[in-house]
């Protein structure tokens, strides 16, 4: 007797997180950073063979993708979200929401970075310690580079550095090396900026350090918001040029989330999915030798209606049974390429 195995249906992809977890995320991983990256700045032994701080910032940043990125897709920097937004990898509705819990996480990191250096024997300004690490240009630069040396140096480090995130995230990059590609690259771009303007690349740091520093280095906080969303809404915008109608009318519409986010929740889906087919496939096996027996005492013939042979038999297409659909895409299909155009 022949029996058929019903197709098991497609392993739905876990469900999206909300919008309170992904303010979450996006708060912690800016937290990581600030803490962690001018932590090492600020409490370095030089003397020791430190770990450089243009290391640590990327370190941090990719400790924190692996950690959260695929709740919010790991930004931790509004010049990355604005950027992602642009190129369509990000709908708009979250932008300023995911601005406000980066600033508030970097202002979370800067305060217990304040208390930690209050604590300290014997110092008696610590917003000089704060300006220090401060962004800026000319007096405040630490090669007293002019303003325009540093507004160019932030706008391309920032476009790079966003290309980097798109290039990294994209449905053709190496599964799993988005976030040490991504903060090894910041670090580079960070030792490069660091004897110009202190390294900004991200508005979230340099409004972190400010909080606490003289009013001197508030009243250049403007360019180091300018700057790096201004050269990743340039990068985002030649990336965009580059994706499907299709893509870009998802984008509009808002059904694109971040890429970061959607890959990780298709493999945990492909995941799920060989974990369903084994289970079924086991109980299709136990079913088949359950009906072997009562069918070895029957006399060969027709098989009455209603059997469970009957019943066992292939559905026709268009039936209505759960099954993968024909052309049906993965959400990785969703990531946009800047090589996919159609040529």
């Amino acid at each position: 007797m022949t029996t058929s195995v019903a197709t098991p249906a497609a392993a739905k992809a876990p469900a999206e997180y909300g919008a309170v977890a992904k303010l979450v995320a996006e708060a912690f991983g800016t937290f990581l950073l600030i803490f962690g990256a001018l932590g090492v700045a600020l409490f370095g032994n030089p003397s020791a063979a430190p770990l450089p701080t243009s290391l640590a910032f990327g370190l941090s940043f990719a400790v924190g993708i692996a950690a959260v990125g695929h709740i919010s897709g790991g930004h931790f920097n509004p010049a990355v979200t604005v950027g992602l937004a642009v190129a369509g990898r990000t709908n708009w509705r979250l932008v300023p929401g995911y601005i406000a819990a980066q600033l508030v996480g970097g202002a979370l990191g800067s305060l217990v970075l304040w208390v930690l250096v209050r604590t300290l024997p014997n110092l008696t300004n610590v917003s000089t310690i704060f300006t220090q690490l401060s962004n800026g240009v000319d007096d405040h630069s630490p090669n007293a580079f002019p303003l325009a040396a540093g507004l160019l140096a932030e706008v391309t480090a920032s476009a790079v550095f966003v290309a980097i995130v798109l290039f990294a995230t994209s449905r053709r990059a190496a599964k799993g090396m988005a976030p040490w590609a991504i903060g090894f690259g910041l670090a580079i771009l960070i030792q490069a900026l660091a004897p110009i303007t202190n390294a900004s690349l991200n508005p979230a740091r340099s409004t972190a350090t400010v909080i606490f520093a003289d009013a001197s280095a508030i009243g250049q906080l403007w360019i180091f918001w300018a700057a790096p969303i201004l050269g990743a809404a340039l990068t985002g915008l030649i990336f965009r040029g580059f994706g499907s109608s299709e893509d870009l009318h998802g984008a509009t519409a808002g059904a694109l989330d971040d890429a970061t986010a959607r890959a990780t929740r298709a493999d945990h889906a492909a995941v799920a999915g060989a974990a369903i087919a084994d289970t079924e496939a086991a109980e299709a096996e136990a079913g088949d030798e359950a009906t072997d027996a009562p069918a070895a005492a029957r006399s060969a013939g027709d098989v009455p209606a209603g059997s469970a042979t009957a019943e066992a038999r292939p559905q026709p297409s268009g039936s209505g049974t759960a099954g993968p659909a024909e052309g049906a895409s993965s959400p990785d299909d969703d990531a946009r390429d800047f090589f996919d155009k159609n040529r």
